[in-house]
């Protein structure tokens, strides 16, 4: 999906690009399998046959990483490879090198509207957490049932 897409998507949460850029941020922790993101790394349309978006020694090392994925789907990849285990800015400063794991990260680089947040992000970790939690605090209110519409649970993944 194309980051103009992905916006439209979330206006139509009443989300701005700003706040989807910064939930992207999210993507600075956790991983991603292989399967999610093969289409930018085997059979390509191009000489090299990976996304050219892609740094290409990142390219070459995922091709190597997730070279069994069809036979093992729990072969998996860090969405931040610089700092996989901090929950930081380092996101977005991966973007422009073409270390964005998902198509949808580079979609956010390369498109003018959301490129000048992840590049406000990229220098700037405290307007990265301030937006980030904001953010979420407003996806948390997205679709939420009031009312006889929803119900309230003991346990979030059990309806009592």
């Amino acid at each position: 999906m194309s980051a103009r897409a992905m916006a439209r998507l979330f206006a139509g949460k009443g989300l701005t690009p700003r706040e989807m850029v910064a939930l992207a941020g999210a993507h600075t922790v956790g991983f991603s399998h292989c399967a999610e993101f093969a289409h930018r790394i085997y059979g390509y349309r191009g000489a090299a046959g990976y996304d050219p978006r892609l740094n290409p020694e990142f390219a070459r090392a995922l091709q190597r990483s997730c070279a069994g994925y069809r036979t093992d789907p729990t072969v998996s990849i860090f969405n931040d490879i610089v700092t996989p285990r901090d929950f930081d800015e380092a996101y977005y400063k991966n973007l422009p090198r073409g270390l964005g794991l998902l198509a949808s990260d580079a979609a956010l680089w390369e498109y003018p509207p959301t490129r000048v947040f992840a590049e406000r992000y990229a220098g700037n970790r405290t307007a990265f957490f301030e937006d980030f939690a904001a953010a979420m605090q407003r996806l948390g209110a997205v679709g939420v049932k009031t009312g006889r519409q929803g119900v309230v649970r003991r346990r979030c993944d059990a309806l009592d």
